[in-house]
């Protein structure tokens, strides 16, 4: 199953790849399809190479028409190829795997209405699922799909629909149908797209900037098509098309925007040329935080800013993964701030984000963000915080260094000059270089070459009138990743303002560089109240506070005026709590005396999470239990206090589902899921109602009976779910060993079921229910890793380790497996070593807390 970067490169040397054919049987039961690919390509005459093929049977495999045996050339994973022509065509029948784990073509069916619905997911290597494929971006070629299903569904793929002809004998009344799709354009197989079945659909249309209209459709089950707000996705994508027109200098390069919401996905979406899938959990059919609307915004944009960045121009290997996620996360959020509603969309960026990739590069298995990509198993774990969030944090830093104009300018030369080809990053680099002056050779190496995550401290001496005698910057690096990099950064001064908030009264934007950094330009003005290294957020690096901003910040963080500098200083707490430098218990009596007045939903969602980490992990074990029933009573008060109806209101209730521990609180929650307790504006709605019962379930209250009574009420894909995870949840030894089992023993549990049983599994009270699966786990793990799917594989590994285990027997048991496991298998090695990180840092920190 594992393709090398240098079978693909000595491939790609080999063959050039023209057409592909493909025909598609969709009508032949639940299990397989019918799958006969003609492909058309050139080669060097005489060469051998193979193609890839995962399959449940090969009955047919014809090169430049002569038939070659099936049971020889294929092992159900590749098709050897022998004694190339210059130019050939190669005809394979064979039969395929519906999947049920999110890869390939995914089999799901609606327990609403019994109806089938099937999606593609190709994004690593899974086109091969489908289709017989050369599975490598850099050989691109046109696809034309024809596909035969049932007549009453909808097929779309990457070209506009066809009308449908009837398929088979009168006899059959007409229930199939085939489509037969115009070819593509020439792109990456990875990035074609087959979703079939009686998707419902809202069509409209824009104009692009070429004059063409192009054809907009947003689908969905039938069952969710009540929830589906498609104007709001309609406008987002018209907000999107002509910001990234305008910046990009190129207009819009295929025929028609479709974005697909579909069942079971296991990513936010994904970048399907003209042909989008997101993760259904973004049509609402309750109402969600504030946050998840702004989410739904920003992955729209992302998934948009990659019909350029990605499909119209493709890397030509994994290793320039990291620039096409990059480039879109930076766009994204440019255009949200810029083109949307979303204006605070930045604020967003630096709390989740950029948090996102301080973790990351925090980990023992931190890389470069330019990675060495040595196969598919690699590129697979590397969709991190590095890869997404890192990177694009350092693009922000980049055109803070070159200029956003001269940085887009780049981007337009370099979309001219590529579009529909291959690309490396020297190839970028070097049209920012021509559009902007700058020599970006030495910049690359230390930023994209080099792992790890800088910190920066002021330095500062005042006279006794509080005048600023000196200031520099200092810069530190870990001993691990010693690199000192340049940063582009603002330093703001913030005092009172009349209205008695916080006000940036001066600000200073300077490179930094090397150890020291001195600041001539601050020497003679006023030490502020609170004094901020990376205002406006322009630089990727840790940032600490000198003591009089830090004593500021503790007393007076709600009174900071504006998002974005508050955010960096919530990132600076939450950063020292993390590091064991401050009490796990001060961050948490930080989070709930200031979160209450917090404005920014996305902030208010990050802080809570980070509150229930600080809880389950960092505070000293003896104190967790009463630390987290206090917590617990403190958002109960906020929840109770924040005005009726309000984001805050709702967030603070669902987090206080997630903490209640105390008979008090089981009864208020019991008391909120009967409407016996009200809050003033609150809406018990389907959603809110299984947090409340999975609370209740998990303090011991209610059991498989009430789970049973509930999903019978919502007996839709997402009861089932939330059903899983609360079943998962009920404390009793039997329940946990029902999920183990079902998780981990049996293989027939679609993805999402298994996402849904792992939380459920790992939400405990007392985590003493867990203690008998840590032995198990490492002596399953390896077996899990070789036999699944690398999905639900990973699920497994990263779901089920025993994190809630903070104690050092946890660190030496898994020490003991990573010695067995040696270099058997890399991928794994490196998932487990960042779980291990985890609970050695959560050793530091309970021990800085005690």
């Amino acid at each position: 199953m594992n393709l090398t970067r240098s079978e693909a490169r000595e491939r790609a040397e080999l063959i050039s790849v023209d057409s592909y054919d493909v025909n598609l049987d969709l009508t032949r039961g639940d299990e397989v399809f019918g799958s006969t690919t003609v492909v058309r390509f050139s080669a060097r005459q005489g060469a051998s190479t193979f193609i890839d093929a995962v399959t449940a049977a090969v009955s047919r495999v014809t090169l430049n028409g002569v038939d070659l045996d099936p049971a020889e050339v294929s092992d159900g994973v590749r098709i050897q190829l022998p004694n190339l022509a210059a130019t050939n065509e190669l005809v394979v029948e064979a039969d395929a795997f519906y999947m049920n784990t999110g890869e390939g073509l995914h089999r799901f069916v609606d327990p609403v209405d019994n109806e089938v619905y099937l999606y593609s997911q190709f994004e690593v290597p899974d086109s091969r699922r489908m289709f017989t494929v050369f599975e490598q971006p850099d050989l691109k070629a046109t696809f034309r799909f024809t596909v035969t299903a049932p007549s009453h569904w909808d097929v779309i793929s990457n070209s506009p629909t066809p009308e449908p002809v009837p398929a088979g004998s009168l006899e059959e009344g007409g229930k199939n149908a085939t489509w037969s799709f115009e070819p593509t354009p020439r792109i990456s197989s990875y990035i074609t797209a087959l979703i079939a079945g009686p998707y419902q659909s809202v069509r409209s249309e824009l104009r692009s900037s070429d004059g063409r209209v192009i054809p907009l459709g947003v689908f969905a089950r039938k069952s969710l098509m009540q929830h589906l707000d498609a104007e709001n996705v309609f406008k987002l994508t018209r907000q999107g098309f002509e910001f990234y027109e305008a910046q990009f200098g190129t207009p819009y390069p295929f025929e028609k925007y479709d974005q697909l919401f579909v069942p079971e996905f296991n990513a936010g979406a994904m970048e399907n040329a003209g042909a989008v899938t997101f993760l259904e959990s973004y049509v609402f059919r309750s109402r969600v935080p504030d946050a998840t609307v702004e989410r739904r915004a920003i992955t729209i944009l992302h998934e948009l800013a990659h019909m350029w960045f990605g499909d119209l121009v493709t890397m030509r290997w994994w290793n320039d993964l990291w620039l096409n996620e990059s480039f879109a996360e930076f766009m994204s959020t440019l255009a949200a701030a810029d083109a949307t509603e979303f204006k605070q969309s930045w604020t967003t960026f630096a709390s989740m984000e950029k948090a996102w990739a301080y973790r990351q590069d925090q980990l023992p298995t931190t890389h470069p963000i330019v990675a060495e990509i040595r196969d598919l198993e690699d590129v697979q774990v590397n969709f991190d915080g590095i890869t997404y969030a890192k990177g694009a944090s350092v693009l922000k830093q980049l055109v803070a260094w070159v200029g956003q104009d001269q940085f887009m300018a780049g981007v337009r030369q370099y979309f001219g000059k590529h579009a529909w080809g291959n690309t490396e990053l020297k190839d970028l680099l070097s049209e920012l270089e021509a559009a902007s002056g700058r020599d970006l050779k030495g910049w690359s190496e230390l930023w994209l070459e080099t792992a790890g995550v800088n910190t920066l401290r002021p330095e500062l001496e005042v006279d006794d009138d509080g005048v600023i005698t000196s200031f520099a910057v200092l810069q530190s690096a870990v001993a691990e990743y010693p690199t000192l990099r340049p940063h582009r950064l603002a330093i703001g001064f913030y005092d009172s303002g009349e209205d008695g908030k916080l006000h940036r009264t001066h600000r200073v934007e300077l490179d930094v560089d090397g150890e020291r950094t001195d600041v001539a330009e601050l020497v003679g003005r006023q030490r502020p109240d609170l004094l901020l290294l990376n205002d406006d957020d322009l630089a990727y690096a840790k940032i600490r506070l000198d003591p009089k901003s830090e004593h500021t910040a503790v007393r007076r963080l709600r009174d900071i005026a504006e998002s974005l500098p508050r955010t960096l200083v919530w990132a600076s707490a939450w950063d020292a709590a993390r590091d064991g430098e401050i009490p796990a218990r001060n961050y948490v009596e930080l989070v709930l005396q200031n979160i209450g007045s917090e404005s920014d939903s996305s902030v208010v969602q990050v802080l809570l999470r980070q509150l229930a980490t600080t809880l389950a992990f960092y505070v000293a074990p003896a104190d967790r239990e009463a630390m987290t029933a206090a917590a617990a009573d403190s958002l109960w008060e906020l929840a109770a206090a924040a005005a009726p109806g309000s984001d805050s209101q709702l967030q603070f209730v669902k987090s206080f589902a997630g903490h209640a521990v105390t008979d008090e609180h089981l009864d208020t929650l019991a008391g909120l899921l009967s409407g016996d307790r009200t809050l003033e504006g609150l809406q018990i709605d389907a959603d809110l109602r299984w947090e409340l019962l999975t609370g209740l379930v998990a303090g011991g209250r209610l059991g498989e009976a009430d789970i049973a009574a509930e999903a019978e009420k919502d007996a839709t894909a997402t009861g089932q779910l939330a059903a899983a995870m609360a079943r998962a949840a009920i404390p009793t030894a039997e329940a946990k060993a029902a999920a183990w089992e079902a998780i981990v023993e049996r293989t027939d549990m679609p993805n999402a079921a298994q996402r849904s049983a792992i939380v459920g599994f790992s939400r405990v009270h007392d985590s003493a229910l867990l203690e008998p699966y840590a032995e198990k786990y490492f002596s399953s793990v390896r077996e899990v890793w070789n036999t699944r799917t690398h999905e639900i594989a990973q699920q497994i590994v990263t779901g089920l380790y025993p994190s809630r285990l903070t104690t050092q027997a946890t660190v030496d048991t898994t020490d003991a497996f990573l010695e067995s496991l040696g270099d058997e298998a890399p991928s794994l090695r490196r998932l487990i070593l960042e779980s291990r990180d985890g609970v050695v840092r959560a050793l530091k920190a309970q021990a800085a807390d005690r």
